[in-house]
Protein backbone atom coordinates (compact mmCIF):
# COMPACT_ATOMS: atom_id res chain seq x y z
CA UNK A 1 0.00 0.00 0.00
CA UNK A 2 2.79 2.30 0.04
CA UNK A 3 2.83 2.84 3.51
CA UNK A 4 6.48 2.95 5.44
CA UNK A 5 6.09 5.93 7.87
CA UNK A 6 2.62 6.16 9.75
CA UNK A 7 1.18 10.01 10.05
CA UNK A 8 0.50 11.95 12.96
CA UNK A 9 -3.01 11.02 12.96
CA UNK A 10 -2.35 6.76 12.75
CA UNK A 11 0.78 7.41 15.34
CA UNK A 12 -1.44 9.04 18.05
CA UNK A 13 -4.85 6.78 17.54
CA UNK A 14 -3.97 3.41 16.61
CA UNK A 15 -2.34 2.53 19.98
CA UNK A 16 -5.23 3.34 21.59
CA UNK A 17 -7.62 1.56 19.34
CA UNK A 18 -5.93 -1.03 19.68
CA UNK A 19 -6.24 -0.98 23.68
CA UNK A 20 -9.42 -1.18 23.20
CA UNK A 21 -10.66 2.71 24.08
CA UNK A 22 -12.55 5.00 22.64
CA UNK A 23 -12.06 7.33 20.00
CA UNK A 24 -12.48 11.35 19.27
CA UNK A 25 -10.23 12.37 16.98
CA UNK A 26 -9.98 15.77 14.91
CA UNK A 27 -8.20 15.38 11.39
CA UNK A 28 -8.86 16.86 8.10
CA UNK A 29 -8.65 14.48 4.77
CA UNK A 30 -5.49 13.84 3.50
CA UNK A 31 -4.11 12.70 7.17
CA UNK A 32 -4.60 9.44 6.96
CA UNK A 33 -7.54 9.14 9.44
CA UNK A 34 -9.19 6.48 7.52
CA UNK A 35 -6.36 3.66 7.77
CA UNK A 36 -5.75 4.70 11.47
CA UNK A 37 -9.22 3.26 11.95
CA UNK A 38 -9.43 0.64 9.39
CA UNK A 39 -5.87 -1.07 10.64
CA UNK A 40 -6.33 -1.55 14.01
CA UNK A 41 -9.64 -2.92 13.45
CA UNK A 42 -8.84 -5.24 10.72
CA UNK A 43 -6.44 -6.24 12.81
CA UNK A 44 -7.94 -7.02 16.10
CA UNK A 45 -10.92 -8.86 14.10
CA UNK A 46 -8.33 -11.03 12.89
CA UNK A 47 -7.17 -11.46 15.98
CA UNK A 48 -9.96 -12.71 17.85
CA UNK A 49 -11.43 -15.16 15.99
CA UNK A 50 -15.03 -15.21 16.23
CA UNK A 51 -17.60 -16.24 14.09
CA UNK A 52 -18.44 -14.34 11.03
CA UNK A 53 -20.73 -11.64 12.02
CA UNK A 54 -20.69 -8.02 11.11
CA UNK A 55 -17.90 -6.72 13.34
CA UNK A 56 -17.45 -3.35 12.73
CA UNK A 57 -19.84 -0.70 11.25
CA UNK A 58 -18.88 2.59 9.71
CA UNK A 59 -21.20 5.13 9.46
CA UNK A 60 -20.54 8.24 6.82
CA UNK A 61 -22.32 11.25 5.01
CA UNK A 62 -22.29 10.20 1.57
CA UNK A 63 -22.19 7.81 -0.97
CA UNK A 64 -19.25 8.56 -2.47
CA UNK A 65 -17.16 8.21 0.82
CA UNK A 66 -18.75 4.91 1.83
CA UNK A 67 -17.69 3.71 -1.58
CA UNK A 68 -14.38 5.53 -1.50
CA UNK A 69 -13.79 3.92 2.06
CA UNK A 70 -15.01 -0.07 1.26
CA UNK A 71 -12.24 0.26 -1.84
CA UNK A 72 -9.86 1.19 1.04
CA UNK A 73 -10.41 -1.74 3.52
CA UNK A 74 -10.43 -3.94 0.24
CA UNK A 75 -6.72 -2.92 0.05
CA UNK A 76 -5.87 -3.14 3.23
CA UNK A 77 -7.94 -6.41 3.66
CA UNK A 78 -6.94 -7.97 0.78
CA UNK A 79 -4.42 -11.02 1.83
CA UNK A 80 -7.01 -11.42 5.39
CA UNK A 81 -10.02 -12.75 5.61
CA UNK A 82 -12.03 -9.68 6.38
CA UNK A 83 -15.25 -8.56 4.64
CA UNK A 84 -16.76 -5.98 3.75
CA UNK A 85 -19.46 -3.97 1.22
CA UNK A 86 -20.82 -0.33 1.05
CA UNK A 87 -24.42 0.04 1.78
CA UNK A 88 -25.64 3.27 0.03
CA UNK A 89 -28.91 4.22 -1.49
CA UNK A 90 -29.60 5.78 -5.06
CA UNK A 91 -29.29 2.26 -6.96
CA UNK A 92 -31.31 -0.72 -8.12
CA UNK A 93 -33.37 -3.34 -6.46
CA UNK A 94 -30.46 -5.54 -7.10
CA UNK A 95 -28.31 -3.53 -4.90
CA UNK A 96 -30.41 -3.67 -2.40
CA UNK A 97 -30.77 -7.00 -2.22
CA UNK A 98 -27.16 -7.49 -2.40
CA UNK A 99 -26.81 -5.62 0.75
CA UNK A 100 -29.30 -7.27 2.21
CA UNK A 101 -27.54 -10.96 1.55
CA UNK A 102 -24.43 -9.29 3.38
CA UNK A 103 -26.00 -7.94 6.20
CA UNK A 104 -28.00 -11.04 6.84
CA UNK A 105 -25.39 -13.68 5.79
CA UNK A 106 -22.94 -11.63 8.09
CA UNK A 107 -20.09 -9.64 6.16
CA UNK A 108 -17.08 -8.22 8.67
CA UNK A 109 -17.21 -4.72 7.97
CA UNK A 110 -20.34 -2.62 6.99
CA UNK A 111 -19.69 0.70 5.48
CA UNK A 112 -23.02 2.57 5.17
CA UNK A 113 -24.86 6.26 4.97
CA UNK A 114 -27.38 6.36 7.38
CA UNK A 115 -30.26 6.90 5.44
CA UNK A 116 -29.77 3.87 3.65
CA UNK A 117 -29.03 1.81 6.91
CA UNK A 118 -32.22 2.64 8.08
CA UNK A 119 -33.89 1.25 5.41
CA UNK A 120 -32.39 -2.38 6.30
CA UNK A 121 -33.14 -1.76 9.63
CA UNK A 122 -36.71 -1.33 9.38
CA UNK A 123 -37.12 -4.48 7.23
CA UNK A 124 -35.93 -5.90 10.85
CA UNK A 125 -33.42 -8.71 9.23
CA UNK A 126 -30.20 -6.86 10.11
CA UNK A 127 -28.57 -8.63 13.24
CA UNK A 128 -25.89 -6.51 15.40
CA UNK A 129 -25.83 -8.95 18.03
CA UNK A 130 -21.90 -9.85 17.16
CA UNK A 131 -20.53 -5.93 16.42
CA UNK A 132 -17.66 -4.88 18.39
CA UNK A 133 -16.89 -1.55 16.73
CA UNK A 134 -18.70 1.62 15.60
CA UNK A 135 -16.85 4.20 13.70
CA UNK A 136 -18.22 7.51 12.89
CA UNK A 137 -16.70 9.10 9.88
CA UNK A 138 -16.86 12.82 9.17
CA UNK A 139 -19.44 13.22 12.07
CA UNK A 140 -19.48 17.34 11.66
CA UNK A 141 -20.69 16.87 8.16
CA UNK A 142 -23.10 14.17 9.21
CA UNK A 143 -24.59 16.47 11.36
CA UNK A 144 -24.13 19.38 9.31
CA UNK A 145 -26.23 17.28 6.69
CA UNK A 146 -29.11 16.78 9.87
CA UNK A 147 -27.91 13.27 10.59
CA UNK A 148 -28.42 13.36 14.15
CA UNK A 149 -32.13 11.77 14.49
CA UNK A 150 -30.80 8.94 12.05
CA UNK A 151 -27.19 8.12 14.16
CA UNK A 152 -28.97 7.82 17.74
CA UNK A 153 -31.58 5.62 15.99
CA UNK A 154 -28.86 3.35 14.19
CA UNK A 155 -27.09 3.40 17.70
CA UNK A 156 -30.37 2.06 19.56
CA UNK A 157 -29.78 -1.45 17.31
CA UNK A 158 -26.23 -2.11 18.25
CA UNK A 159 -24.95 -3.63 21.45
CA UNK A 160 -24.17 -1.24 24.62
CA UNK A 161 -20.60 -2.89 24.78
CA UNK A 162 -18.84 -1.57 21.49
CA UNK A 163 -15.49 0.31 21.13
CA UNK A 164 -16.45 3.61 19.58
CA UNK A 165 -14.38 5.75 17.27
CA UNK A 166 -15.08 9.36 16.48
CA UNK A 167 -13.29 11.45 13.73
CA UNK A 168 -13.99 14.84 12.29
CA UNK A 169 -12.22 17.93 10.37
CA UNK A 170 -13.39 20.15 13.17
CA UNK A 171 -15.05 19.50 16.28
CA UNK A 172 -17.67 21.95 17.39
CA UNK A 173 -20.25 21.95 20.39
CA UNK A 174 -22.43 19.76 18.07
CA UNK A 175 -19.87 17.09 18.05
CA UNK A 176 -18.94 17.13 21.78
CA UNK A 177 -22.62 16.82 22.61
CA UNK A 178 -22.71 13.70 20.14
CA UNK A 179 -19.77 12.33 21.24
CA UNK A 180 -20.85 12.38 24.87
CA UNK A 181 -23.51 10.30 24.61
CA UNK A 182 -22.09 7.82 22.39
CA UNK A 183 -18.33 7.56 23.55
CA UNK A 184 -17.49 6.14 26.79
CA UNK A 185 -13.79 8.12 28.48
CA UNK A 186 -12.51 8.89 25.02
CA UNK A 187 -8.61 9.56 24.29
CA UNK A 188 -8.23 12.47 22.26
CA UNK A 189 -6.38 13.22 19.42
CA UNK A 190 -6.41 16.63 17.92
CA UNK A 191 -4.26 16.94 14.81
CA UNK A 192 -3.81 20.29 13.38
CA UNK A 193 -7.38 20.84 12.99
CA UNK A 194 -7.22 25.10 12.12
CA UNK A 195 -4.26 24.03 9.59
CA UNK A 196 -4.76 22.80 5.79
CA UNK A 197 -3.75 19.43 5.42
CA UNK A 198 -0.03 18.98 4.64
CA UNK A 199 1.72 20.18 1.05
CA UNK A 200 -1.62 21.42 0.26
CA UNK A 201 -1.52 25.14 -0.51
CA UNK A 202 -3.92 27.09 -0.28
CA UNK A 203 -4.31 30.31 -2.78
CA UNK A 204 -7.73 32.68 -3.97
CA UNK A 205 -7.57 34.35 -6.72
CA UNK A 206 -9.82 37.54 -7.06
CA UNK A 207 -11.39 37.59 -10.86
CA UNK A 208 -14.38 39.23 -12.32
CA UNK A 209 -16.69 36.53 -13.67
CA UNK A 210 -15.61 36.74 -17.55
CA UNK A 211 -11.89 35.86 -15.90
CA UNK A 212 -13.03 32.97 -14.35
CA UNK A 213 -12.48 30.27 -17.71
CA UNK A 214 -9.24 31.82 -18.61
CA UNK A 215 -7.63 31.00 -15.54
CA UNK A 216 -9.16 27.48 -14.86
CA UNK A 217 -7.14 26.87 -18.26
CA UNK A 218 -4.08 28.17 -17.58
CA UNK A 219 -4.24 26.71 -13.66
CA UNK A 220 -4.99 22.96 -15.62
CA UNK A 221 -3.49 23.26 -19.07
CA UNK A 222 0.24 22.01 -19.33
CA UNK A 223 0.88 21.15 -16.29
CA UNK A 224 1.36 17.24 -14.82
CA UNK A 225 -1.38 17.66 -12.24
CA UNK A 226 -3.10 13.90 -11.71
CA UNK A 227 -5.91 14.38 -9.91
CA UNK A 228 -7.88 18.17 -9.65
CA UNK A 229 -11.52 18.67 -8.73
CA UNK A 230 -12.87 21.67 -9.95
CA UNK A 231 -15.87 22.62 -7.76
CA UNK A 232 -18.67 24.74 -9.62
CA UNK A 233 -22.01 26.09 -8.19
CA UNK A 234 -24.30 25.27 -10.32
CA UNK A 235 -24.78 21.92 -12.98
CA UNK A 236 -24.55 24.39 -15.33
CA UNK A 237 -21.48 25.94 -14.63
CA UNK A 238 -20.43 22.28 -14.39
CA UNK A 239 -21.37 21.06 -17.47
CA UNK A 240 -19.99 24.40 -19.63
CA UNK A 241 -16.73 24.50 -17.63
CA UNK A 242 -16.56 20.08 -18.87
CA UNK A 243 -17.25 20.89 -21.79
CA UNK A 244 -14.42 24.21 -22.60
CA UNK A 245 -12.03 22.07 -20.54
CA UNK A 246 -12.55 19.02 -23.31
CA UNK A 247 -12.03 21.45 -26.16
CA UNK A 248 -8.93 22.30 -24.54
CA UNK A 249 -7.57 18.73 -24.90
CA UNK A 250 -8.14 17.87 -20.97
CA UNK A 251 -9.21 14.32 -19.64
CA UNK A 252 -12.25 16.05 -17.87
CA UNK A 253 -15.62 15.15 -16.99
CA UNK A 254 -18.18 16.82 -15.43
CA UNK A 255 -20.21 15.36 -12.71
CA UNK A 256 -24.10 16.68 -11.37
CA UNK A 257 -27.44 15.34 -9.97
CA UNK A 258 -28.20 15.37 -13.56
CA UNK A 259 -26.69 12.04 -14.40
CA UNK A 260 -28.20 8.93 -13.09
CA UNK A 261 -26.47 6.87 -10.09
CA UNK A 262 -24.20 4.31 -12.30
CA UNK A 263 -23.16 6.78 -14.93
CA UNK A 264 -21.77 9.01 -11.95
CA UNK A 265 -20.38 5.70 -10.47
CA UNK A 266 -18.27 4.82 -13.64
CA UNK A 267 -17.32 8.62 -13.60
CA UNK A 268 -15.62 8.45 -10.00
CA UNK A 269 -14.46 4.94 -10.70
CA UNK A 270 -12.11 6.82 -13.90
CA UNK A 271 -11.28 9.40 -11.99
CA UNK A 272 -9.83 7.25 -9.40
CA UNK A 273 -7.90 5.08 -11.89
CA UNK A 274 -6.47 7.88 -13.15
CA UNK A 275 -8.08 7.27 -16.90
CA UNK A 276 -9.58 11.10 -16.06
CA UNK A 277 -7.33 14.01 -14.22
CA UNK A 278 -10.07 16.57 -13.62
CA UNK A 279 -13.02 15.98 -12.21
CA UNK A 280 -15.98 19.18 -12.58
CA UNK A 281 -18.25 18.52 -9.60
CA UNK A 282 -21.31 20.75 -8.14
CA UNK A 283 -20.76 19.74 -4.47
CA UNK A 284 -22.98 16.18 -5.39
CA UNK A 285 -19.93 14.49 -4.70
CA UNK A 286 -19.27 15.88 -1.02
CA UNK A 287 -23.32 16.39 -0.16
CA UNK A 288 -24.87 13.93 -1.22
CA UNK A 289 -27.33 12.29 1.68
CA UNK A 290 -27.94 8.84 0.87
Amino acid sequence: MGYEIPTPIQQQAMPAILEGRDIIGSAQTGTGKTAAFLLPVIQKIITSKKDHKTRALIIVPTRELAMQIDQQMEGFGYFTPVTSIAVYGGGDGALFAREKKALVEGTEVVVCTPGRMIAHLNNTYVNFDGLEYLILDEADRMLDMGFHEDIMKIIQYLPKKRQNLMFAATMPDENRSLARKVLHDPVEVSIAVSKPAEKVLQVAYPVYETQKLPLVIHLLKDRDLKSVIVFCSTKLSAKQLGRQLKREGLLAQDIHSDLDQKTREEIMLQFRNRKLNILVATDLIQGDRY
